[in-house]
């Protein structure tokens, strides 16, 4: 997505990638690594846009008020398809809720 496509406020979904001896429940694309000891995995994340830098990066928060910066160009990261956000609405409904304003 392009710089101009992403505003403050937008939620967004992060693929985020993994590696654990057990994925979870929302493990996606799971692989054994060669070994077979551990896995490699993705899960998505759900983010919101707290804010837009100067040089075009993205900083996220997350529902428990972490921040991350992401590129704007990240391919990890993408808008909430229409069900995501139906399906995980009160999620989405709490990130909204908590963004923590500027100290």
């Amino acid at each position: 997505m392009s710089n101009s496509s992403w505003s403050i406020g937008d939620l967004v979904v992060y693929k985020k990638s993994k590696v654990s001896n057990a994925p979870g429940q929302r493990a996606k694309n799971v692989a054994p690594s060669t070994a077979g000891e551990s896995y490699s995995y993705t899960v998505d994340k759900f983010w919101i846009i707290k804010e837009i830098l100067p040089d075009g990066s993205l900083l996220v928060q997350t529902l428990r008020g972490k921040e991350h910066t992401l590129a704007h160009d990240d391919v990890a990261i993408r808008k909430p398809y229409l069900w995501e956000r139906w399906f995980y609405r009160e999620r989405f409904r709490q990130l909204t809720a908590s963004i923590t304003p500027d100290a």
